[in-house]
């Protein structure tokens, strides 16, 4: 068990407790976190996070369909979607339905309402 605790314009928004290996969108939808997500499958782009963590900074490896919905819906470069490891900071965007918790303490920073 670990605990997420999810900000959005720098205020806390909610801090929950999650299981190692839960997905980050089952977590933030089950506490009822404003995240959003139209999918839920790894499709769309909209769950869009950036997580940061006491083991950064590190690398990452993060997996093709992640890297092509990210470059689809423009939030990264061509050049980091060639990459099969990414520079794993609380800069790096990530898709909430292709995180799995850690056992280490995130901060979840969701972006801002439009």
């Amino acid at each position: 068990m670990t605990t997420l605790q999810f900000l959005r314009d720098g205020q806390v928004l909610a801090e929950v407790d999650a299981c190692t290996g839960d997905l980050l969108i089952d977590v933030a939808r089950f506490h009822e976190v404003p995240l959003h997500w139209r999918c839920g499958q790894g499709t769309c782009g909209t769950c869009a996070v950036h997580i940061a963590h006491a083991g950064q900074p590190a690398t990452v490896k993060v997996g093709r369909k992640e890297r092509n919905v990210l470059l689809r819906a423009g939030l990264i470069d061509a050049a980091q979607a060639a990459a099969d490891t990414w520079p794993d900071t609380p800069q790096t965007v990530r898709l909430a339905c292709h995180l799995s918790v850690t056992d280490v303490p995130w901060q979840v920073t969701l972006p801002q309402d439009s």
